[in-house]
């Protein structure tokens, strides 16, 4: 787990639809109905060009990528709020107790959220936050006696255990290679919906859960373009955005 920030540039995603209506899904020429997604990154140095690539490759999601430069200003101001899923992929640490409150009324209005991989470690010292994303990464900064594990540039056997869940749509056991994760902790209510016996992770890669109002996934995968580039890992995370956006 790289802990450099990440020196990126917010991109808006090219809209080739036209909006239906204030708020709600975009609905294509063709009836497909689109999710708009904030992709939010900050805190923890990544690949830029091939991870919003994966963006660019998924069908009915647009996106705009919003780098945190104070750690957790998307939440500040949720007045003008026009996204159906927050992606969270930062791994900053301050939140406010007004941005705190302002991203649980986005939960509770339904607004979905998929985190993915660093983003785990994000938030130390708020406690609410393992609820909500459902597993914490204890960082050796706030937990030096019990920190948690990872190793990069493992062959994972990913077992799909619910192929029924929508995020597990078209999904069949795979290989990828990537960095893993180990001595996490974890919500005893998660869904699992993907998992490894590979000795060097936790078991649990892809989880579903409810929180107030909102739908929320998270995927462990994601540290580098072998996880950005694999087309089962990409299918992952196009219908966890679809299943938490609702659509």
């Amino acid at each position: 787990m790289n802990t450099k920030p990440a020196v990126t540039i917010s991109v808006l995603a090219a809209m080739s639809v036209v909006l239906a209506g204030c708020g709600g899904l975009a609905v294509t020429p063709g009836g497909r109905k689109t999710v708009d997604a904030v992709v939010v990154t900050g805190g923890h140095g990544f690949k830029h060009e091939p991870f919003l690539a994966m963006f660019e490759s998924l069908d009915g999601v647009h996106y705009i990528e919003a780098e945190q430069s104070d750690d957790s200003e998307i939440f500040e101001d949720i007045s003008d709020w026009d996204y159906d899923v927050i992606v969270l992929y930062n791994m900053t640490q301050k939140i406010s107790e007004k941005r705190r409150d302002n991203f649980l009324k986005l939960l509770d209005g339904g607004v979905g959220l998929v985190a993915m991989h660093h983003s785990i470690g994000s938030f130390q010292d708020w406690a609410e936050y393992r609820r909500i994303i459902g597993g914490k990464f204890r960082l050796k900064s706030s937990c030096p006696e019990d920190p948690s594990g990872y190793k990069h540039d493992v062959d994972i056997p990913v077992h799909v255990e619910e192929p029924a869940h929508p995020v597990m749509r078209h999904m069949r056991d795979f290989v990828m290679n990537d960095e893993v994760y180990n001595r996490c902790d974890f919500e005893p209510d998660n869904r699992i919906l993907a998992a490894t016996e590979h000795p060097d992770s936790d078991r649990p890669l892809v989880w579903a859960r409810t929180y107030r109002n909102a739908r929320v996934c998270y995927i462990m995968g994601g540290h580098g373009p072998s996880a950005y580039g694999d087309e089962n890992f990409r299918r992952i995370v196009g219908n966890a955005i679809g299943w938490c956006a609702k659509n």
